[in-house]
């Protein structure tokens, strides 16, 4: 018996009966809702804000559209590759042509994104129950590339980055970078802007200061504790050689709290 979507989904902790699922395709702009389009080259976070507006039109939309929504990108006549599952945490706002929806990405089929391909039996609808969608063919599931690491300054996580960082093959080579150093980061709460800045040092790396975060969304950090770590994002201030002593690298950390004055305006206590 072929494999269909429904077990994949039942596998990742999502309930059919409490999903949509949508396919995205690629145009310059949607004539009836007047929201600019997708296209091949469109960014993460340009597919991500497409996603969060929707036409107001009732036939076009779901007036109360479930919290899980599987999200696919439309690739040939028939088929449709996997981009994200978001969280639907209500509708923000409605000018009557356009509904905007407060919306979060999770970890669910993280480890299947751009590479779980499932045929699409209706090449003219961009939406379903994932009831319906359960029954379609899974495709094909590609293998994980190699992801190359970007360099230690350039590196800007969200928490969900973060988690696959920590887990998935694709990113080895990440794992084995934040294994060789440590350092002061930095967390921004992109939903206030304010910031935590924390350090490893001694015989801890980032890689596994990190996984604390990655983990429970804290790390341990009473400053942290009661916040959604899905709006947490995480960068790298200043990286060190293992063998740094500790004094230096706390000199960095509290230079770093001064400059971005987080104790008084940010998240951290000392």
């Amino acid at each position: 018996m072929p494999l269909t979507l429904g077990p994949l989904l039942i596998d990742a902790g999502i309930d059919p009966a409490r999903a949509l699922v949508i396919r995205h395709a690629f145009a310059q702009e949607s004539e009836e809702s007047g929201l600019t389009g997708l296209h091949a080259n469109s960014t993460h976070a340009e597919i991500f804000e497409y996603t969060r507006k929707q036409s107001a039109s009732t036939r076009s939309f779901p007036a109360a559209p479930p919290p899980i929504w599987v999200v696919f990108i439309k690739e040939g006549g028939d088929q449709a590759r996997l981009w994200s599952v978001v969280e639907n945490r209500g509708e923000t706002a409605n000018n009557g042509i356009i509904r905007t929806f407060e919306v979060a990405e999770t970890d669910f089929m993280a480890d299947l994104r751009s590479r779980l391909v499932i045929g699409w039996k209706s090449p003219r609808t961009w939406k379903m129950s994932a009831s319906t969608a359960a029954r379609y063919p899974v495709v094909g599931i590609a293998d994980a590339e190699p992801i190359p690491f970007p360099g230690f300054d350039r590196l800007v996580l969200s928490h969900v980055e973060l988690q696959a960082v920590m887990r998935e093959h694709r990113y080895a080579s990440w794992r084995t970078a934040l294994s060789s150093v440590s350092g002061v980061y930095l967390i921004t709460d992109t939903r206030d802007g304010r910031h935590y800045v924390g350090k490893a040092d001694g015989e801890e790396s980032i890689r596994q200061r990190w996984s604390a975060y990655a983990t429970n969304g804290h790390g341990g950090n009473v400053e942290l504790r009661g916040l959604d770590p899905s709006s947490f994002r995480f960068s790298l201030l200043r990286v060190f050689d293992p063998s740094t002593p500790t004094r230096d690298i706390d000199i960095a950390e509290s230079h770093f709290k001064d400059a971005l004055d987080s104790r008084r305006h940010g998240l951290n206590r000392n």
